[in-house]
């Protein structure tokens, strides 16, 4: 952690929550079930980044759905998912007490997420965290996804920040390559994914399994 930080970008799902393998069995059901991709569980997971509509490129070819059909596709997928979830809906351990403290602090934070606002609504509202982030940006507030940088430029600006003095929390190598290109270092939550894929990524400075990691919480000590 070489550079003075000002604020905090979060990723959501499998940053702030542990959630991924709840995301991977509604991909799964949706591809395979419904749509007959017929890919391995692995196969979901590697295809599963960025925006709803760019997994379904990926794998059907660009085109293959009209936006009506990707949108609602993406929807059913998404309520599968939070019907699913919510009851296990938690922050990952330690988090409230470290937003707490950073707000105490006040240091800006933001949501920089590939999900659509209703997922992100899911989240925030149930766990009542809207008072802890000025800017929120989601899949539809960008053109490009991580690992293109605009997420997390677009969050940095809205929190009158320059990057370089941004820390972002990610857990998904194509997360911490936006960041990267973003020119913001990165804390990474080992939720989903091993620390060898990130061994490429130089402007990862720490590896945890939740917030409560001593070096994490001296980011907040007053």
């Amino acid at each position: 952690m070489n550079k003075p930080f000002k604020a905090f970008i979060f990723d959501l799902n499998g940053t702030m929550i542990d959630d991924m393998a709840f995301h991977v069995k509604a991909w799964y059901h949706l591809l395979n079930d419904e749509l007959g991709a017929a890919l391995s569980e692995e196969q979901v997971k590697v295809q599963m980044y960025g925006k709803n509509s760019e997994v379904m490129d990926r794998i059907f070819g660009k085109g293959h759905f009209s936006v009506e059909e990707a949108d609602r596709l993406s929807l059913e997928k998404e309520k599968k998912y939070q019907a699913a979830y919510l009851p296990h809906l938690k922050l990952i351990e330690g988090l409230g007490d470290f937003l707490e403290a950073a707000r105490q602090r006040h240091i800006p934070m933001a949501i920089g997420s590939a999900a659509i606002p209703f997922n992100i609504d899911f989240v925030l509202d149930n766990l009542h965290l809207r008072k802890y982030f000025s800017a929120i940006v989601s899949a539809n507030d960008v053109e490009r996804s991580k690992p293109d940088p605009e997420t997390y430029l677009k969050a940095a600006a809205l929190l009158q920040t320059a990057p370089q003095h941004c820390f972002v929390f990610e857990d998904a190598p194509k997360g911490v390559e936006a960041a990267l290109n973003a020119g913001m270092q990165s804390i990474v939550l080992t939720t989903m994914h091993e620390r060898d894929e990130f061994l490429q990524y130089p402007n990862v400075v720490q590896f945890i399994e939740k917030y409560s990691n001593t070096l994490i919480q001296q980011l907040v000590k007053k």
